[in-house]
């Protein structure tokens, strides 16, 4: 078997009985594989093993590889930073985006979909830690920014929840905390706001992908434990 393959295989397991811990079903956790800095080669051995979610960072790589792997029925998931002027890369190419914070890009991804008629699954990034090195918005910001949201209308765009980054290599508690807080948001924001489908949880990566289940993720990000360290990077989660 490919090494790629035993990889996937142990993780999906390891996920899986995560999922039936937390007193889920085993596929109410999806796994997104981050495939920044690794080539479209490497994804097409891992789809080949069944994967069939991606996620990239950078949207000029994303779309390269996209436009490399076509009809191949993968989702594309777009989890980095977004930039206004890369809106025109996004749309109608991925079909999620993790890292909305703020109105200027839904703004123009709107747009972009509406020319394309297709649709974005959209998550605001939640910087729960207020951590200065990440992005995302503040907790305390996040509900003048659904109420700003939810005044207009966005042709293309389904908001569908939150997600944040715990703190890097912390202690269990201190993580778990994190994640907590992100679950305790988005329920806070469903009821305040009375937001259909706003259901999905993205949190977890390489190191505490567990932890973030266990606090109700239904989305998480794998990249180093699938793929390895890149040969050119070792910022893969």
């Amino acid at each position: 078997m490919d090494v790629l393959c035993e990889h996937y295989a142990r993780i999906l397991a390891r996920v899986e009985a995560s999922a039936r811990a937390s007193g889920r079903t085993a596929d109410a956790v999806r796994l997104v594989a981050v495939s920044k800095y690794h080539g479209p080669e490497a994804v097409a051995r891992l789809a080949a093993c069944g994967q069939r979610r991606f996620g990239e960072s950078r949207a000029q790589e994303g779309a390269a590889k996209i436009a490399a792997l076509p009809d191949t029925g993968l989702e594309w998931h777009f989890l980095g930073p977004l930039q206004r002027n890369k809106a025109r890369l996004i749309a109608g190419r991925f079909q999620w985006l993790h890292s909305l914070e703020s109105l200027s890009a839904a703004e123009a991804l709107s747009r972009h979909l509406a020319a394309s008629g297709s649709e974005l699954r959209v998550l605001i990034e939640v910087n729960v830690t207020a951590d200065p090195r990440k992005h995302g918005l503040a907790p305390e910001h996040l509900p003048a920014f659904l109420e700003a949201y939810c005044a207009r209308s966005w042709p293309g765009l389904r908001l569908s929840g939150l997600m944040t980054i715990a703190p890097h290599g912390g202690p269990e508690a201190v993580v778990r905390r994190a994640f907590a807080r992100l679950r305790y948001l988005a329920a806070e924001s469903r009821q305040a706001f009375g937001l259909a489908g706003f259901d999905e949880l993205s949190m977890g990566m390489s190191d505490d992908y567990e932890w973030a289940i266990a606090e109700g993720a239904t989305i998480v990000r794998i990249g180093r434990a699938l793929f390895g360290p890149p040969m050119a990077a070792a910022q893969a989660p």
